[in-house]
């Protein structure tokens, strides 16, 4: 019997038969990535405990084979699947059927184990008044809330930095390849591995057993960063080299069991203000000032330009509609039901793909504008939206500022303005997908780019060179206009040489002093910079977990020999 099938076995007797998948069609969703790239793998197993995931983990280590850790695969990055092809057998671990989700104090802390979702624990912490660090987004695509830390991700939200904490328990293999569990948690749970995790799973401590000094659940500083608007430095991105630590900013690899991270009041009296300019100059000058003289950060502020707006009102118009009547608590579900439908119609040949992109699209022609009518009026008169939320108390301050600097055009939102407004933000951030989608006779690709332009940046509407704007259909730009972070989606026409403009791009932002990517980790398309690329090595200098991740070298010891 080979090595690799020995190690297969081992771990069908530790996870169960059912959970252990190695036919091609089986593992194909595990194998490829949310919106891009795939790998092999010999076997893709599904532990059902934190303890079960420590033993899978220890079975492929001992088999020398590279380990692909994984959740929900939402990673658009490419970083949460394998790539390619390894000098080493390779498993994916899946840890999405280790849920959970625990409670600390007064719910203002939570830990989470490796499958427990951020849409999850958004609604165990309504009853409590609370939320999680991200409540858009992902949260409604299924990510977890691991995942959201091991990527540094983002969020759309002015008070809070990207997703960090120094609380956790994850196993790493040390340079003598040696599989070890390291608690860092803040929580007396054992001396053992095994100990530490089933008491971890089954919650059992006492609450003298918690440490609420051990470390940091959040990233407490960036709302003094966010505030500098005038400092040079990105405000914020995902290999901030201050919010490297342990888990956070691990992109696989490690493996991680469970993290502990800090909850937030939520949001109340909330005012939501629609604001257009035809100037960006006028839009980066208030940013400015608001950041500087404001007595409090606002809660968002949302940036969409007219383009993706006409391209979301046609191409997002039924995510917007299924939120709208569904609500987000049976979003998940829906995804769920959706990416079903799509894998049992994929082998039929005659039918596009996916199957119900193509036939939602149709459907939505048929419905109404779904936008309110001062919205539309705003489209037709700036190129430039801007989605402002603050809190009540801070509705003298915000008006005067707005007339200082709009004077006629912004208003504010009716509730149902506001919640249509949001919609449609949230829409817009898949419209360029479904246009792809519909329209792949015509489109060679989307480039989807999210950057963090210095905070002193004052020049944030980018103007391409003739050589590449030729090529693009659309233009598709968004983002967190108070962070300086911009997602922008560029669809390319059939035909062009994409990774060449993308080169071209990359120099242009990196002439500019931009930071890339801002809210996803660097996965298998971007280079890691120095400091991160001494984090992954000093996390797993065996090159065990996610090898290749920042195209480091995929080889054992990064190529390196061996210590001892």
């Amino acid at each position: 019997m080979s090595q690799t099938q020995a190690m297969i076995e081992r771990l069908t007797a530790i996870a169960g038969a059912e959970h252990v998948l190695t036919d091609e069609a089986a593992t194909r969703p595990y194998r490829t990535g949310y919106r891009s790239g795939s790998g092999e793998v010999v076997a893709v197993v599904h532990p059902g405990s934190l303890v079960e995931l420590w033993h899978c983990t220890q079975a492929a280590v001992e088999a020398g084979a590279v380990i692909v850790p994984q959740a929900a695969n939402t990673g658009l990055t490419e970083g949460s699947t394998p790539k390619d092809h390894y000098d080493r057998p390779a498993v994916a671990i899946n840890a999405m059927r280790i849920k959970g989700l625990q409670l600390l104090g007064d719910a203002e802390q939570a830990i989470a184990l490796p499958g427990a979702t951020l849409f999850e624990l958004t609604q165990t912490l309504a009853p409590y008044g609370r939320e999680p660090h991200s409540v858009i987004g992902s949260t409604s695509l299924g990510a977890t809330v691991v995942g959201g830390v091991c990527n540094n991700s983002g969020g759309a939200l002015c008070r809070r930095g990207p997703a960090y904490t120094e609380l956790a328990v994850y196993a790493r293999v040390n340079a003598h390849g040696e599989l070890e569990l390291i608690n860092e948690l803040g929580v007396a749970l054992g001396d053992t591995p095994e100990t530490i995790l089933d008491r971890l799973e089954r919650g059992d401590y006492r609450p003298e057993d918690v440490d609420w000094h051990a470390g940091k659940a959040s990233d407490d500083g960036y709302p003094e960063i966010i505030r500098g608007a005038d400092e040079p430095g990105a405000a914020r991105f995902n290999n901030d080299p201050r919010l490297l630590y342990g888990v956070s900013g691990s992109a696989g690899k490690v493996m991680v069991f469970a993290v502990r991270m800090d909850t937030f009041e939520q949001e109340s009296d909330v005012r939501t203000y629609y604001i257009g300019s035809n100037d960006t100059a006028q839009l980066a000058q208030f940013r400015a000032r608001f950041l500087r003289e404001a007595s409090r950060l606002p809660i968002t502020a949302e940036y969409l330009h007219r383009e993706l707006f006409d391209v979301a009102r046609r191409y997002g118009k039924d995510s917007f509609l299924i939120i709208k009547k569904l609500g987000t608590a049976r979003l998940p579900r829906a995804f769920a039901l959706k990416n079903r439908i799509d894998r049992l119609f994929r082998p039929l040949p005659l039918l596009p793909d996916p199957i119900t992109d193509h036939v939602l699209q149709r459907l939505s022609r048929l419905l109404p504008d779904p936008l309110p009518a001062r919205v539309v009026e705003w489209r037709d008169r700036f190129e430039h939206h801007l989605i402002l939320r603050v809190n009540g108390d801070m509705v003298e301050e915000t008006e005067e500022f707005l007339d200082e600097c709009f004077p006629e055009a912004w208003f504010r939102c009716t509730a149902d303005e506001a919640e249509r407004a949001m919609l449609h933000r949230f829409a817009a951030a898949g419209a360029g997908v479904r246009y792809q989608t519909i329209h792949h006779d015509e489109v060679e690709d989307i480039l989807a780019l999210d950057i963090a332009l210095a905070r002193n940046d004052r020049d944030w509407f980018e103007e391409l060179p003739e050589s590449i704007s030729r090529d693009l259909v659309h233009r598709l730009y968004y983002g967190h206009f108070f962070c300086n972070v911009f997602h922008q989606d560029y669809v390319f026409r059939k035909g062009a040489d994409v990774a060449a403009h993308k080169a071209k791009m990359l120099e242009i932002l990196d002439a500019r002093g931009a930071e890339y990517p801002a809210e996803h980790n660097v996965g298998h398309l971007y280079p890691a910079k120095p400091p991160l690329a001494a984090f992954y090595r000093r996390l797993d200098p065996t090159n065990t977990f996610n090898p290749g991740v920042g195209k480091l070298p995929r080889d054992p010891y990064y190529g390196r020999p061996a210590e001892g």
